[in-house]
């Protein structure tokens, strides 16, 4: 198991301590998502008129969704990963088919 990490963040202007078992790296990374979503959301006049804990929902909120919209993509693509595969399956089971048809007829002349 890899040591945990312990990663200073600034997000939304703010200083954070992330800690975790993933690299420095990714704990930047994570962050920078974050904020990017809040400069998105910040450009937007609606939003920064809401009170500041209506604006973490709404942020949360956005981020679940991102997350939901990933987690269908990715299944959508193991799905299409599994067919292709067994199509794969198939167009070998098929070559090796037609090969020991065609072999046999070869050794019949």
């Amino acid at each position: 198991m890899n040591s945990k990490t312990d990663a200073d963040v600034l997000i939304g202007g703010k200083l954070f301590t992330l800690s975790g078992y993933e690299s420095e790296e990714y704990l930047q990374k994570v962050a920078s998502y974050i904020n990017k979503k809040i400069d998105e959301y910040n450009k937007i006049d609606s939003f920064r008129r809401q009170p500041s804990d209506r604006q973490a929902v709404l942020l949360q909120l956005n981020i679940a969704d991102d997350y939901f919209k990933a987690k269908r993509q990715i299944s959508i693509l193991e799905d299409d990963i599994k067919a292709k595969e067994k199509e794969l399956y198939d167009l070998k089971h098929e070559l090796i088919s037609t090969q020991i048809r065609l072999e046999t007829e070869l050794n019949k002349k």
